[in-house]
This record gives C-alpha cells, structure tokens and sequence, in this order.
C-alpha cells in the first residue's frame, strides 16, 4: 500500500476540494467544500457524535429517494454554519447541477459544523452563503488560487484554497505567495501553515494536492487544547484501488498517545509518512497540562473511494472511518461532540468483490486517522491553542 499522488482527498479521481476561511475583525472560522463529478457520487452518513449539526443526512439513508450527492460541506459555526451550503447550492444550481425536478434541478448538498463559535472573539461571527460560495469558487479554479475578497458587511477577508487533481502550486508559500519581501514570511515549521489572514504575520499557503492546516472548516478548530485543523491522506491499495479520507478536527478529546504524547493517529502513517516524528522529550510530556478544553466540539469529515459502492456500502465505510477518529482521539463520540462522517463513492472503478470491500474498509479505517494526525500537525498555533511542535518542539527529529 502506499499513498496517493498528493496524499489527500483529491487522489480520489473526480473530486475537488475548496476551502475559504474569515479571521480577524471577530471571526475565526472557515468552511470546506468536496465537491463530486459529473453525476454526482453515492454517499452514505454515519453520526456518532450526541450533539451534531447537520443537513441532509436524512437523505443518505439507504431506504431513501436520493442516490447520488454534488458536493459535501464541512463548516464553522455551529448551527449557524449549516447556511454556507446555502451559496454551494446555488452556485451547482447555477450550472445546472441538481437532482432533475420539473422545471430545473435541486442541488443535494448534505453538510456538518464543528463547534467554533467565538474563537475570533466574536461569538455570532459566523460562516455563511457568500463564504460557502469562496469554498466552492476554490474548489472549481483549476490549480490553487491565492486570493483576498473582502466582504464589506463583514469588514473581515476571506481567503480561498483550492486543490483539484493535478492542481496545487508547489513549494510557494506564506508572503512569498503574495509577493511580500522575504522578512514577511514567517518562519515555521515545514509542516505547519502560515498564520491565517488577519494575524501577525499572516500569509497564505499553497500545498500540492489539498491544503492543510488552519484552513476552511479548521480554521478555528482546537483539538484537546492544541490547535486543530484541516487534515488529509489517502492510501492506493496493491490492486489500484483508491482510499482517502479529509478531516476538520475539532475534538474535546485527546489527539496524543497517553504513555509519550505521540500523534496517536501517527501510529497508522504509511511508510516515511510520519518518519521524522519521533516521541517528544519526557520533560515536555510532562509539562502539558491544557487549560480549560472548550465543552463543544466537533471532529467531521469525508472518506471516499473511487469504487463503485451502494449507499449502504458508502454508510459502512463512513461507519469504519469513525474507528480510525477513535483510533486517534480520546475520548470520541461523546456528549458535546456531532462526531459526523460522510462517506461517497465516485464510481470509476468496478465494483469491489467481498475480499477488496474488506481491504477497502481496512484502509478507510486509517485513512481517517492519518487524517487527523495531518490535522493537528498542520495546524498553527495561537494564543489559547498552541501548535504541536510548539508544544513538543523535541518530537520533530528531522525535516520531512
């Protein structure tokens, strides 16, 4: 086995990934869109968390009308979030992409929020249509777009990352990108995304294949005290099947290995995936003692497959990659998290005989926890929600 060519969602041939996040002037938010190729994709849901927020996932179940989903949306928010798929709808239903209905097409667009509000400082400083239709402007300009919109009612910028298979521009990053004079750019770590706009020293940062860190729907995100994020990974199983997994992780629970403060989900890495990570000195272990982990939260994401799955197949691999969120979380699934995964079949490849159906789940299982390791890996800190290798500067053993 082995990873994908960008080791992210967009391995999965067909589907696009667009991110659009707001910082500053009281908002710390983001959302993500996935959007399905022509046609759309099968999906399936699985929620397992005891406080999520949602839409559409009703649809998803297998006795139900709708086979095929167009785009998925992952959002800050809260609640309030759920209106960013709002401007993805329109945006598909503008190009004529939708469930046929007499008289034109009604777009599915099934989505979940994390728990964000007030990270910005501003607590009803919230995503809506017009970033949900920055994610999806992301996600269908080819290659990865650098650019700041502002939104005059908001006063605050909204930045947009693109990936699409075969996008993505390589090796530029933070001020650079903008084209700002060298002292401009921070100095991080090679796994760590500049600052989000609106922060000192902000930039933004271009990866190949789908960005990662304090992006869209992981722009606020925290993970047990750390700062979380947006992460991703993908597997190519030995018979050229495809598995990937993208998740926002926003978790209550614990994303380190309690006996030596590890990523747990690191555990699953592909060979020299997580090679130059090694366990953080025992001193630093011992120091982390996070203050006050906020009571709501979220971890949320997308696994698919390039497969040909029915929907119940596509809610078991979603149901299989909520063990790989509990491989690398604890606890998950609890009271104040929506633990919710969606999981979409873009149907390329035949179907799998019972043997790769098996391998299949296998591997969307830590697809999903690598996922969550890039998650917090990725991410930048700030103040309240410090970055790991701030944290545990020891664990980086060499550069990747």
């Amino acid at each position: 086995m082995r990873a994908g060519a960008t080791n992210s969602l967009v391995d999965v041939a067909g589907l696009r990934v667009g991110h659009a996040r707001r910082v500053g002037h009281g908002f710390r938010t983001g959302t993500t869109v996935v959007l399905a190729p022509a046609g759309g994709a099968v999906a399936g849901v699985d929620v397992r968390g005891a406080a999520p927020g949602t839409r559409e996932t009703e649809l998803l179940d297998p006795r139900n009308l709708v086979e095929r989903v167009h785009a998925v949306v992952l959002s800050g928010g809260s609640a309030f979030g759920l209106s960013a798929a709002c401007g993805v709808m329109a945006r598909l239903a503008d190009a004529g992409v939708g469930f046929p209905v007499e008289g034109g097409v009604v777009p599915i667009v099934p989505a979940a929020v994390i728990f964000d509000l007030g990270r910005g400082g501003t607590f009803r400083a919230v995503p809506d249509a017009t970033l949900g239709t920055a994610a999806y402007d992301a996600a269908t300009t080819d290659g990865t777009i650098i650019a700041a919109a502002t939104d005059p009612a908001a006063n605050a910028p909204a930045t947009s990352d693109a990936a699409v298979n075969g996008g993505g521009a390589a090796g530029v990053s933070g001020g650079a990108a903008l084209g700002l004079p060298a002292a401009a750019s921070p100095a991080l770590h090679p796994e760590r995304s500049p600052a989000p706009d609106g922060e000192a020293g902000a930039g933004v940062a271009c990866h190949r294949g789908a960005a990662r860190g304090s992006v869209g729907a992981g722009t606020g995100a925290m993970a047990g005290g750390l700062a979380g994020g947006t992460g991703t990974a993908s597997a190519v199983l030995p018979d050229g099947t495809t598995v990937a997994a993208l998740a926002i992780v926003n978790a209550v629970g614990s994303v380190l290995d309690p006996l030596d403060a590890t990523l747990a989900g690191a555990r699953y890495g592909l060979p020299g995936e997580f090679d130059h990570l090694g366990p953080p000195a025992p001193e630093e272990a011992r120091a982390w003692s996070p203050a006050n982990t906020p009571s709501f939260n979220t971890t949320i994401g997308v696994v698919a497959t390039d497969r040909t799955l029915t929907k119940a197949q596509c809610g078991k691999l979603a149901a299989v990659a909520h063990d790989g969120l509990a491989r690398a979380i604890r606890p998950a699934h609890t009271m104040t998290d929506g633990d919710t995964i969606f999981g979409l079949a873009t149907c390329t490849r035949p179907a799998p005989a019972h043997d790769t159906l098996q391998d299949l789940l296998a591997a969307a299982a830590d697809v999903f926890s690598r996922a969550v390791a890039d998650a917090v890996l990725s991410a930048t800190g700030r103040a309240g929600a410090p970055a790991y290798l701030d944290v545990f500067p020891s664990a980086l053993r060499s550069r990747p």
